[in-house]
């Protein structure tokens, strides 16, 4: 089980990272970790260079997991209840520890995110 802040943030960064392509990284500091797609899109009423996708942000108890596609297509994610007690809001997890499973749902519920962002013709 991963609890190491820097851990935590670091294992998240490469789940993200796997995804590029399709996916990009619009940003990369010790603030905040960003990707998107790679597509012109619309995000509301805004024609943005790639449609955002998620974003990491450490915190000074959590690493905060910002994943838009649960918002975008709630109907599509179900978590488990060990995942849904992170879930703050309807897409922002708080992330203080990272057990083999869990680290697995995530993997797979961003590869689920980009399969159906790729479905859309979002990415």
């Amino acid at each position: 089980m991963i609890t190491d802040l820097n851990e935590l943030q670091a294992t998240l960064h490469e789940l993200l990272k796997t995804q590029v392509p399709p996916l990009q990284v619009r940003k990369e500091n010790e603030n905040v970790f960003e990707v998107a797609g790679t597509k012109e899109a619309m995000q509301g009423k805004q024609k943005v260079d790639g449609f955002y996708f998620a974003s990491v942000v450490p915190k000074p108890k959590d690493i905060r997991l910002y994943y838009f596609p649960i918002y975008t297509h709630v109907d599509q994610f179900s978590l488990s209840p060990e995942l849904q007690k992170c879930l703050k809001g309807k897409s922002c997890l708080h992330i203080k520890k990272l057990t083999p499973e869990l680290m697995e749902e995530i993997k797979q519920m961003i590869q689920k995110g980009v399969d159906t962002y790729l479905e859309a013709d979002l990415i």
